[in-house]
This record gives C-alpha cells, sequence and structure tokens, in this order.
C-alpha cells in the first residue's frame, strides 16, 4: 500500500475519466495503465486514466467521475493505493452527534462550536463532515452530510457512508435505544471504524479495574447499589464516602456524605443550583432521608471510598485528564485541568461553583519542588488506566476524560472515566493550545482508524 497526498480538481468534461500529473501516476503505481478503480467512503467507479503534463502532484476527476461517488469538493486530500489498479480517495469522516435544534447554523445544540472546529481543522487534509442519525440512507448507504464553506457556514451535502465514525452522540438516555444500537451495528457489520461506542457505565469501569492487578490500587473502594449495612461499613472505615448515581454527569446527584464523632453524620449535595449541608444525629436517619428521595434499595447507585484531597485555600482539588489515541494508536494525555471546589460544594465540577486552573500551578501550591515528578507520574498512571480500560473492552476508544484525584501522600486515585468527555478545560487560556492539539489528535486517530496513516511496524 502506498499513500500519497495531492491535490484534487474537477474538471467539467462529462464523461469517466481522471487526469494525472506524472509524479502522482509514479507514486500511486499507475504509469503505463489506461483505468483505475476509484474508491471514495463506502462508492466505487472505474475510470479511464488520462496522464498530463503538469509539476506537483495533481487529480482531476471530470464531473461523470466527481457525481459517480460524490466528491463533495476539489481541496487537497490523501491518495491511498490499495489493490492493484485500485486508489482510494480520503479519508471520509464522519462525526456522528445530534440536536434539539433544527436550526440551520445551529443544528448540534451546544456542541455546535466544537464540531465546527473540527471541521475547519479536518477539512484541511480530509473530507470531514458532521450527521445526525436522521441524516443516514441505509437502503442508498448515504449521508446528507453537513460540511463548512468557505465562510464557515454549514452546507449540506450527500456523500457515501464515511470510511470512519467518531460518535459524540450527547445522549446517554438516547444511546440504548434500539434505532441507535442497530446504527452502531449497521456501521461494524461494513466494516466501518466507530468511536467511541457509547458512555461509560461507572459500575462496569469500577469492577473492570478493581480486578486488574496493574489497575486496582488506583481505584477508591467502591460499592454497586449498596445496601444500608454497606454504606455504614464504609462510613465506619473512611469517615468520607460519596454517594453517586450509577450513569450521572456533571455532579448531578452526587452526596458527600461524612461521619464526625460525637458530632453526628453529614450530607453534602446540590439542590436547586446551591450548595446545600445537612446534619443528622443517627446513621438510621441518614439512611431513611436517601431512601425517602432515590428508592428504598439505592439501586443505580454507588458508594465510594471518599479521599482526602490535595487543597488550596482549604477547597480540595482534583484534576481532568482529557486523554486520546493518536495518529500512532498510543494513549496521551493532550489537556490536563486542575479543578478546585467552591466553598462548601459537593464536587469540583466548574458549574457548581468549581475553578479552574494550570495543574503546574495547583501541584507546586501542594508539593513545591517536586510539582513536575507528581504531574509525570499522574501522566503516566493516566495513560496506564487507560489502556487498561482499552484491553477490557469490546469496541475501539479513542478518547477518554478521567477524573483524578492525588492526595497528601502523593497517591494517585481514579475517581471517573468518561467515553465523551467535556471541553470545559478548554476554555481556560492557559489551555487553548490543549484543545487545539485535543482536536489535531482526533483527526489523527481518524486517519489511522480508515487507514491513511503510515502505520509504523
Amino acid at each position: 500500500m502506498s499513500l500519497t497526498y495531492c491535490n484534487v480538481h474537477f474538471t467539467q468534461q462529462p464523461k469517466r475519466v481522471v487526469y494525472v500529473s506524472g509524479s502522482l501516476m509514479k507514486n500511486l503505481k499507475l504509469s503505463g495503465k489506461k483505468s483505475v478503480n476509484l474508491k471514495f467512503g463506502g462508492e466505487r467507479i472505474p475510470a479511464a486514466i488520462k496522464p498530463i503534463n503538469k509539476p506537483g502532484k495533481h487529480l482531476y476527476l471530470a464531473s461523470g467521475i466527481r457525481k459517480g461517488i460524490k466528491i463533495p469538493n476539489a481541496g487537497s486530500v490523501f491518495l491511498r493505493s490499495l489493490t492493484e489498479g485500485e486508489v482510494q480517495i480520503g479519508p471520509l469522516i464522519g462525526v456522528l452527534s445530534d440536536g434539539p435544534t433544527s436550526s440551520a447554523s445551529n443544528p448540534f445544540g451546544s456542541r455546535t462550536g466544537f464540531i465546527k472546529q473540527l471541521l475547519r481543522q479536518g477539512s484541511k487534509q480530509t473530507y470531514i463532515f458532521a450527521f445526525t442519525p436522521r441524516d443516514i440512507n441505509w437502503e442508498n448507504e448515504t449521508v446528507n452530510g453537513y460540511f463548512l464553506n468557505e465562510a464557515g457556514n454549514f452546507i449540506r451535502k450527500r456523500v457515501p457512508l464515511p470510511d470512519v465514525v467518531y460518535n459524540r452522540l450527547p445522549s446517554r438516555r438516547a444511546e440504548v435505544t434500539p434505532p441507535i444500537t442497530q446504527l452502531r451495528e449497521r456501521f461494524i457489520r461494513r466494516k466501518i471504524p466507530f468511536f467511541n461506542w457509547s458512555f461509560f457505565n461507572k459500575s462496569d469501569i469500577y469492577r473492570m479495574l478493581e480486578k486488574d492487578p496493574l489497575v486496582s490500587r488506583y481505584v477508591p473502594e467502591s460499592i454497586m447499589s449498596p445496601s444500608p449495612e454497606q454504606v455504614r461499613d464504609l462510613l465506619e472505615r473512611h469517615s468520607l464516602i460519596y454517594y453517586k448515581p450509577n450513569s450521572g454527569s456533571l455532579g448531578n446527584g452526587i452526596y458527600r456524605l461524612s461521619r464526625i464523632a460525637k458530632s453526628g453524620y453529614y450530607a453534602r449535595y446540590r439542590k436547586n443550583g446551591r450548595n446545600a449541608l445537612l446534619r443528622f444525629g443517627s446513621f438510621s436517619s441518614l439512611m431513611r432521608t436517601l431512601q425517602a428521595r432515590h428508592g428504598r434499595l439505592l439501586n443505580g447507585y454507588v458508594a465510594q471510598q471518599g479521599i482526602r484531597l490535595i487543597e488550596i485555600d482549604g477547597c480540595p482539588i482534583d484534576f481532568r485528564f482529557h486523554m486520546h489515541k493518536n495518529g500512532r494508536n498510543q494513549w496521551v494525555a493532550v489537556g490536563i485541568g486542575a479543578k478546585k471546589a467552591g466553598r462548601g460544594s459537593v464536587t469540583t465540577h466548574l458549574k457548581n461553583g468549581g475553578s479552574l486552573l494550570p495543574p503546574e500551578q495547583a501541584l507546586s501550591r501542594a508539593f513545591g519542588g517536586r510539582a513536575d515528578e507528581v504531574l509525570r507520574n499522574a501522566k503516566n498512571v493516566a495513560i496506564t488506566l487507560a489502556e487498561a480500560i482499552e484491553s477490557h473492552h469490546q469496541h475501539l476508544i479513542g478518547e477518554i476524560g478521567f477524573d483524578i484525584g492525588i492526595d497528601k501522600d502523593e497517591k494517585i486515585w481514579m475517581f471517573e472515566a468518561n467515553a465523551k468527555p467535556g471541553r470545559s478545560i478548554f476554555k481556560h487560556p492557559s489551555l487553548r493550545a490543549e484543545g487545539r492539539a485535543s482536536v489535531d489528535h482526533i483527526l489523527e486517530h481518524c486517519l489511522y482508524l480508515s487507514k491513511f496513516r503510515r502505520r509504523e511496524s
């Protein structure tokens, strides 16, 4: 297989002809050949070859070819020679998402800005579009995709099924419905790489990692759907625990439960956009309140050992590690943000009053001259955790967001793993470059999965 980069142009010639410059003919091993099969996404078409005397690597597609395989526009892209006499143009990358709106300018709701950033950066070297589940015509194997024009506005173009799909469907609930499950399976049956498969389930991740001897020491003790006796035992042994929904996000529904000798039991949580604190004289009264709110059996909740994290100004700090697979299929910590909890907050989530600062700043306050070494160690642990999750997961993962804590003894703890991490850390002025690097890593991994990236032996 050979891979090259070239300029694709359109001509008005109606026949099924491609005009190929000399150096590109040589690169693709087409010298002396009269015809070629062109592939784009899921479409193939035979074409006659006409060599042209033009310096550089250029491919001119007659309109019969362009319309036949639905090439959306001219530009600089990759060409990949497959078998003898077959060349693939691309890659064609699809970004799957959805939105509550039918607005032509804002079709993906709050994700529209990020998707535009992906399309803007990706279109410099590939064909990339966004789409919703409703945009796929499985009968014709086409997608009515959202592309960006030169003015940065969305335009709709019909293209074949893509070479790779980056999944950013936003709804955890919708993702488990039969239509979305069927959608994923249809891509897999067609051997189209599809990442990330779905949102993670907290209890599945904890169970998976607790059984792995390489990483179990980084996971706080966690009990799924705990009985009141198990909650009491955790509190007796750790005096601080977190009680959180199995499939929650953004810190919603989380309680910070603590036991203070001779004082009683305390529950900290978020209510109506404010931090709330309740004191209970006995454990049974605490449990009665939790059961009244969340059901007698406490199903769908996880009780987890609390960790005494490093603090700044008396407020706990944890870290968001935004992990990506790169173009060589390796895990990399691309962006790291230190999240400082707001006063009295149960979590460090920014929407709950938390604040963001660079990790170096937070760690130097906590560990002084050892900050660099602590950060280096945390990065290595995050990579090990990502590799462990991937090794136990049956589907493709290309991106993980970890919520990681560090205690005063420099021990690393993994609290959460998210398959579709939010991007709020990249809004911080000091992390904007990492935000751009995050987009580059997504595109690089799409090139890798679609085989439009040279793979090192």
